[in-house]
């Protein structure tokens, strides 16, 4: 009988410790997002700025070759948020801005506000018992407050609810939100002047210092979402980093892009025999700038890089955090940009730059479309357009205890709709079918788990996008991408361009005339797709 009771408790003590073990093994996640940042612009995608803690986080994890989001800001991040597509969550236009209800006469896939018929990342964990946290641009609702963070499952947030900010000088209705309460701006922690890229990052280390000092959550994971507002346009920066950066873009955009395509395939990112795509039609050739011309655009870029500089460098402050506390190595970090190098403005960008006191009140200063070109490298459109410059984004997954690092890149493709099912994978949470009471979509996503070892997705059905008319559908290598289509049309009708892009990722021999059969085929699924997730006529 005793022997029977101590058997009966060994395997009660094993129990224990077999579930301690799995607990302990799920991750901590941080998902990092950076706002407008051009395929090309760090370092370890080719770019010549600054990124040494990027750059040292990528080489130790997995980095995706072709990972796309959804070529705009808000409709990247309801995907982001809730492994949908955008249209299915309210948000298949944008965000509706302060005090502009522009979404409310129109169907509800363009709303302008995460819908009750989807569920976040924190609706998921928390329920997994992850702690979850969020510093930085929510963009997903704004014009109540039910919209909000932590009416949308987070725990603690700290940032800009509405998106785009000044970053020196934030002010309402784009100024500071701490938990459901707008704020003054926050002194500064550090001998500089206040700056949301900073803050962003302080609030994030205080957060998870209190999770881990609380008693009631120190045991659980953390799951953080870090969304910087860098380098979306206002261009300001500390003076220290744009010091830096002066003068060395005075080699012009021809130049500059022809350097970062030559460092791409160096890297491997890119195959040796890769074109690089030609200058914007409407973008000037550098040598016919005047010096003053040529002087000007040198300092923009150079505020725009020290803007990805000083993200950088809040990224290794993150990182040296998590290694002091001891959570580094069991910490899931992710890092994308929600879309490709930003356009807007015009070609040669707008707003005050020389006069450094104007230039960090302007509320929209912006490098423009020659540089935004720079950035996208070595593709062609930007941001809106569903062409590679405006939805390829860098893509890493950093996991120290899961992840060792790899030499070669992952050339599968991806999209955002993968990362909820990656995190449910990793923090065995459960995708719910329903929530509040109302039924939830299934995930069109996969898990990238597989790819942490350099194993293939077996992915089974293509990738879409839409955003305001352009669209695209990927299987395989084949590319269908067009400008002005809808649904209304008519499959067969549409403007479409086919690329083969295992010989031609910058989209340079359209085969839609020769190879009709591919075109109508993939057209025919995209359509079926767009009327299924609720596409409409823009």
């Amino acid at each position: 009988m005793n022997f029977l009771k101590m058997l009966c408790s060994l395997c009660c003590l094993a129990c224990l410790l077999i579930t301690s073990t799995v607990e302990a093994a799920r991750p901590n996640i941080i998902l990092i997002m950076v706002d407008d940042m051009g395929f090309s612009d760090i370092g370890c995608y080719g770019g010549e700025i600054e990124t040494p803690h990027i750059d040292a986080l990528a080489a130790g994890g997995v980095r995706f070759s072709q990972f796309y989001n959804s070529g705009r800001c808000c409709p990247t991040r309801a995907t982001l948020m809730t492994g949908l597509h955008p249209h299915q969550t309210g948000i298949g236009w944008m965000t509706n801005p302060p005090g502009d209800p522009r979404g409310y006469s129109k169907p509800p896939a363009y709303q302008g506000y995460l819908n009750r018929e989807c569920v976040t990342l924190a609706e998921v964990l928390k329920p997994a018992g992850y702690a979850t946290l969020m510093t930085g641009k929510w963009h997903l609702g704004f014009n109540a407050q039910d919209r909000w963070p932590l009416q949308r499952g987070f725990d603690k947030y700290f940032g800009c609810v509405s998106g785009a900010t000044r970053f020196f000088h934030p002010v309402a209705p784009r100024g500071m939100t701490f938990g459901n309460e707008d704020i003054e701006t926050p002194a500064s922690t550090t001998d500089r002047p206040f700056y949301t890229t900073d803050a962003y990052t302080d609030y994030a280390i205080r957060f998870l210092n209190e999770h881990q000092q609380a008693k009631e959550t120190q045991d659980k994971p953390f799951f953080l979402y870090l969304a910087y507002t860098a380098p979306h346009w206002p261009l300001q920066a500390h003076e220290e980093e744009i010091r830096k950066y002066r003068g060395k873009y005075k080699i012009g955009w021809d130049e500059l892009r022809e350097q970062r395509l030559a460092k791409q395939k160096e890297l491997g990112l890119l195959p040796a025999n890769t074109k690089l795509s030609p200058r914007d039609s409407e973008v000037p050739a550098w040598d016919t700038l005047s010096e003053k011309k040529q002087d000007e655009m040198d300092l923009k870029m150079a505020v725009y890089a020290a803007m990805v500089d000083r993200v950088d460098q809040n990224i290794g402050k993150l990182v040296n955090s998590l290694k002091s506390s001891g959570q580094y190595e069991n910490t899931l970090i992710l890092f994308l940009s929600d879309n490709g190098g930003c356009a807007e403005g015009g070609v040669l960008g707008r707003g005050e730059f020389y006069d450094i006191e104007k230039r960090n009140l302007d509320n929209s200063n912006s490098y423009g479309k020659a540089w935004a070109n720079a950035s996208n490298t070595p593709f062609r459109l930007y941001k809106h357009f569903a062409h590679e410059g405006g939805t390829s984004t860098p893509f890493f997954m950093h996991w120290p205890a899961e992840i060792k690092p790899q030499t070669d890149w992952y050339t599968e493709p991806a999209q955002l709709i993968d990362i909820m099912p990656t995190l449910i994978d990793v923090a065995e949470a459960k995708y719910p079918d329903t929530f509040s009471g109302n039924t939830i979509p299934a995930l069109d996503g996969i898990s990238l788990r597989p790819a942490l070892q350099g194993e293939p997705l077996n992915r089974t059905e293509p990738l879409f996008i839409e955003h305001e008319s352009n669209a695209f559908v990927r299987a395989g290598d084949w590319k269908l991408v067009g400008r002005g289509v809808s649904p209304a049309k008519g499959y067969q009708s549409q403007k479409w361009e086919l690329y083969d892009l295992k010989t031609d990722r910058t989209e340079l021999n359209d085969l839609a005339t020769r190879r009709r059969a591919i075109v109508n085929d993939l057209a025919h699924k995209w359509e079926a797709w767009a009327k299924r997730v609720g596409v409409y006529p823009k």
